[in-house]
């Protein structure tokens, strides 16, 4: 994460031990994705079979696979965008990420579209969403934070989202290491918009020059435009490693 590069120049031996090495812009603060970066949604299977017991109905697995297929298909919170959105919901679509009613409208709404034959699923599997055992931390997300909170480097998750949640990290024990939360529903600005990234720097009392964001789509990387700087990284299922520890060679050891 240089900020400017030094000029190169042919020599070696004493002059190269002397010349200071690139200069790297101090992080004072790390803005962290939610979705894909610290938290993934569960596996989609034992997405369907939860969201169907707590319906009362029991699937056996091959019809609860296929199920959970056609779901993607149609289109999951934390799941791939889509295949095509009714005109009914472009509406709610659009503003998904910006009201709570118009995020559980849009979800519930696509679920539908899936006959499934059980009443009441579409709601059931949208209530997932809301509750920490419908989400699985990655395996370095506690420790990364944990790391930040010792180093005195400040924490906001900011995250394109139509619903709260600081009761998932309060329950998985990580809401002592995050400082603010720039939701988009709360803020009224969705990523990329660099309003949002400027936000979360105002919730921490930093300048945007000196944070680093975190994420792993296009919309994260948006936050260039705030000034920030941007780590983009993969995006992993859940339970295996995304490569978030690269975040501490940047924030504590540049």
């Amino acid at each position: 994460m240089p900020d400017h590069a030094e000029p190169s120049h042919a020599s070696s031996g004493a002059d190269d031990a002397d010349r200071p090495s690139p200069s790297r812009r101090p992080v004072a603060a790390v803005l962290f994705d939610f979705h894909g970066t610290l938290a993934q949604v569960e596996d989609p299977l034992e997405w369907v079979l939860a969201a169907a017991a707590t319906c009362g109905a029991e699937l056996d697995r091959v019809r609860a696979t296929a199920l959970a297929d056609r779901l993607l298909t149609a289109g999951r919170a934390g799941g791939p965008l889509p295949a095509r959105v009714p005109p009914r919901l472009a509406e709610l679509w659009a503003d998904r990420d910006l009201y709570p009613h118009a995020h559980r409208g849009a979800y519930t709404g696509l679920a539908e579209t899936v006959d499934a034959g059980i009443d009441g699923l579409a709601d059931a599997l949208y209530e997932r969403l809301l509750v920490p055992e419908g989400w699985v931390p990655y395996p370095d997300t506690e420790a990364v934070l944990k790391a930040l909170r010792q180093a005195g480097v400040k924490v906001a998750v900011v995250s394109n989202i139509g619903f709260d949640i600081r009761p998932l990290f309060a329950a998985w024990g990580l809401d002592g290491l995050v400082d603010a939360y720039a939701l988009s529903y709360e803020v009224g600005r969705c990523k990329p918009d660099p309003g949002i990234f400027w936000r979360a720097c105002g919730m921490l009392g930093v300048d945007p020059e000196q944070a680093l964001m975190v994420g792993d789509t296009p919309a994260d990387a948006g936050a260039v435009r705030a000034g920030c700087a941007v780590l983009v990284l993969p995006c992993a299922d859940a339970g295996r490693p995304n490569g978030l520890g690269a975040v501490l060679d940047l924030a504590l050891r540049g």
